[in-house]
């Protein structure tokens, strides 16, 4: 066991023959993030050190989510 950062070799063989990839993995978390804190382009930007355009997708896609989930009624 250590105590270093996890590398992206250990990271594929994790997840090696799961449907889930690292790529996917990282978008889940930033979109959860924007559901979970703010959709806030600046904050997504700032915790996950991406560009400007990646932090704006996830955070309309996170309005959309939002809106669309407020507008839908809960089952009986």
């Amino acid at each position: 066991m250590e105590t270093s950062p996890v590398g992206k070799l250990w990271g594929t063989n994790a997840v090696r023959g799961l449907t889930a990839t690292l790529e996917r993995l990282r978008i889940d978390r930033q979109l959860e993030e924007a559901l979970t804190r703010s959709p806030d382009p600046l904050h997504l930007a700032g915790v996950f050190g991406i560009d400007d355009k990646t932090p704006i997708r996830h955070a309309n896609a996170a309005r959309h989510l939002l809106q669309t989930a407020a507008e839908t009624p809960e089952p009986a």
